[in-house]
């Protein structure tokens, strides 16, 4: 791994090999992230404080860019160490409040430009999204929130980043499926079921005409499930909307009911989003699932990799 510190000024620093790194990838919040340790280079007149960026290659193959957060030097008995860590680029979003606004017809354009483009993030590429009548912006929305609501509630497409910092707003690919059979190391598996953060219930309310838009889900309500959220809708929402919302609260909250953990004693590569087709040998979970989140580590002991899965549907979502 090389790690190249950025500063606001346009100067580049290499840093020495690390010790320890690992970047983490996920599908939205939290977002992605990292950590990079090596010892300390006393010279070249280098000022971590004014690092505000990372860049991380696996050889040639940029695999991370984004935000540093905390730079800490430590000097002990054992020498000198720095250690870098930081969020994704989606961290610009979520920590910038968005201005309140009122748009009468919101463009995939007007979006990107007042909520996007003034933090320096590059769009991978301009989908056709249908513009939304009547978009609004509440006040102490983040400008993450602005993003998601957009493209996920109105085109049913989820925002995400990849591993260079661009902002993706396209459907996730349905091929291009890892394959994990009997032939792929696996130190560990972990099979979890949780019933906490599942909803039974969302109830959309659109304030304007004081009505509450209600989705189930039956399957969890039989099983005893209670667990309502109650979404108010900023501005005059339209009733597909409004039903999207709920549903999509539903079935994400559902997909994290069962989840599959896997640690793999090697530098496994799978970014969030990745779709792993599982069949192996006396599993009686084989299927396709999607990675929810992708931590990989190497240190002096070597590189692994943990993967937290979530089921898939045949029909796809």
């Amino acid at each position: 791994m090389t790690a190249y510190a950025l500063t606001a000024e346009g100067e580049r620093w290499q840093l020495p090999p690390p010790l320890v790194w690992e970047i983490e990838y996920t599908s939205g919040i939290p977002c992605d992230s990292f950590l990079y340790r090596c010892p300390c280079a006393g010279e070249g007149g280098a000022d971590p404080a004014s690092w505000y960026r990372v860049e991380l290659y696996q050889g040639q193959k940029l695999v991370f860019r984004g935000v540093v957060d905390e730079c800490v030097q430590t000097v002990s008995d054992g020498g000198q160490l720095l250690e870098l860590s930081g969020r994704g680029m989606a961290a610009l979003l979520l920590d910038n409040e968005a201005l309140p606004q009122d748009y009468e017809a919101a463009t995939l354009a007007d979006i990107i430009r007042d909520h996007v483009a003034p933090y320096g993030i590059q769009v991978a590429a301009r989908p056709s999204l249908p513009p939304v009548s009547r978009f609004s912006v509440a006040a102490g929305s983040s400008e993450w929130s602005v993003i998601y609501q957009f493209a996920q509630y109105y085109s049913g497409i989820t925002p995400r980043f990849d591993p260079t910092g661009r902002l993706l707003l396209e459907p996730q690919p349905a091929g291009d499926r890892l394959l994990m059979g009997d032939g792929t190391a696996i130190k560990k598996l972990t099979l979890r079921n949780r019933r906490y953060g599942v909803l039974s219930s969302v109830w959309v309310r659109d304030r304007y005409r004081d009505h509450i838009e209600k989705v189930d889900d039956p399957d969890f309500i039989a099983q005893g499930g209670c667990a309502r959220r109650v979404i108010t809708i900023p501005g005059r929402g339209d009733w597909q909307a409004m039903r999207y919302t709920g549903r999509y609260q539903l079935e994400r909250a559902a997909d994290r009911c069962m989840t599959l953990e896997l640690e793999i004693p090697e530098l496994f590569w799978a970014g969030a989003g990745q779709l792993v087709q599982i069949n192996r040998s006396g599993f009686s979970h084989n299927g396709l699932y999607r990675v929810e989140r992708a931590t990989v580590r190497a240190d002096q002991t070597g590189g692994r990799t943990v993967l937290e899965l979530t089921a898939v549907k045949e029909t796809g979502r």
